[in-house]
């Protein structure tokens, strides 16, 4: 580990009242102490809560082992105090990551990362912006290039990437949110042509200057209405859905057969209409992958202006409750974040 500046015995953190609770509380414990040979201790400056987490623990148990301290917000942007030698990382760094879900979160002054999961901040890059980046970019990243068909060689302007990425049609759901945003901007620079945002239209222009071809407004026309108004024309390849529900159910009408649906939300085999005969390559509900790797790629993009993350509002830590009552709202146009230090 690399030399310890001085450090307080205790800190303010948030935490889950309990595993069947979605209340939070602020309460104050001792600073986190490095288990694993790849921990990192991090001065947190700024995180950001995640949709649903607060019932991850009673939704998905088997991720949330019963002994995790139940610390919200697994995205952070930081300086870190400690690391392994060997780690590529120094005390003083400006890093930024994604925590797995499975140990405590960001939302307190000081947590614990693996080195795996950490990325250096891209230069210009603040610490707001930073906490807004890695879960929604990441989920993005993942979902056009490891779950789905997309080569990501595109975004680096290879010419074969780009003429093959071309020829698929994308649509994404919850366009205008923290991973929609993501899909759109990531999509569009990979070199694919038609990039069809599902979002409010009030949220219209903000997607379009993201890179969306074509906007559907939910709330004048559900997706399966708006296929069926031209079918032969809105047969998706890809179809990256964040919502889940009704609006999922609908994706099942502009996948293409032999075309891939992937939802962070919900499985899709459990709301495919009833009846429907079409088979797809693929159809899954995936949880995405805390990589540094990933992150370092699109700090790279981001230090070259080509992608940016998406904010919606910024938050005290003392008005964390209004934070998260932001975000279960439904109604945020990007990431909700939270500062914890006055640096942020």
């Amino acid at each position: 580990m690399a030399a310890t500046r001085f450090l307080p015995k205790t800190m303010k953190s948030l935490l889950q009242a309990s595993r069947q609770s979605t209340r939070v509380i602020l309460t104050s414990s001792p600073l986190p102490a490095p288990i694993h040979p790849a921990d990192v201790l991090i001065r947190v400056h700024a995180t950001a809560p995640c949709a649903g987490e607060l019932r991850w623990a009673v939704d998905f148990p088997d991720a949330v082992p019963v002994d995790k301290e139940l610390v919200p917000c697994q995205d952070l942007a930081g300086t870190v105090i400690n690391s392994p030698s060997d780690s590529g990382f120094a005390s003083g760094d400006g890093v930024f990551c994604r925590i797995e879900a499975g140990r405590p979160g960001a939302a307190r002054d000081y947590a614990l990362a693996r080195v795996s999961e950490l990325a250096h901040i891209p230069a210009g890059l603040g610490w707001i912006d930073a906490a807004a980046t890695p879960l929604s970019a990441l989920t993005a990243w993942q979902a056009l290039f490891v779950q789905g068909p997309l080569n990501a060689a595109g975004i680096h302007g290879d010419s074969e990437a780009r003429e093959r990425n071309a020829k698929l049609r994308v649509l994404v759901t919850g366009a205008a949110g923290g991973v929609g945003s993501w899909v759109v901007q990531l999509a569009a620079l990979a070199g694919v042509r038609q990039v069809v945002a599902v979002c409010g239209g009030d949220k219209e222009d903000a997607v379009r200057q993201l890179g969306a071809t074509e906007v559907v407004d939910y709330r004048k026309t559900p997706i399966a209405a708006w296929v069926d108004a031209d079918a032969a024309a809105r047969e998706f390849d890809l179809i990256i859905d964040v919502v889940g529900g009704e609006t999922l159910g609908g994706c099942w009408a502009a996948v293409r057969a032999g075309g891939v649906l992937v939802s962070i939300n919900t499985p899709p085999d459990l709301v495919k209409p009833a009846g429907l005969e079409k088979d797809l390559a693929k159809s899954l509900f995936f949880i995405v992958e805390p990589l540094g790797s990933n992150l370092a790629q699109i700090a790279e993009l981001i230090e070259a202006g080509k992608v940016r993350p998406t904010v919606d509002s910024v938050w005290e830590f003392a008005d964390f409750e209004k934070a998260f009552e932001r975000l279960e709202s439904g109604h945020a146009k990007g990431k909700i974040i939270i500062k914890v230090s006055d640096e942020a």
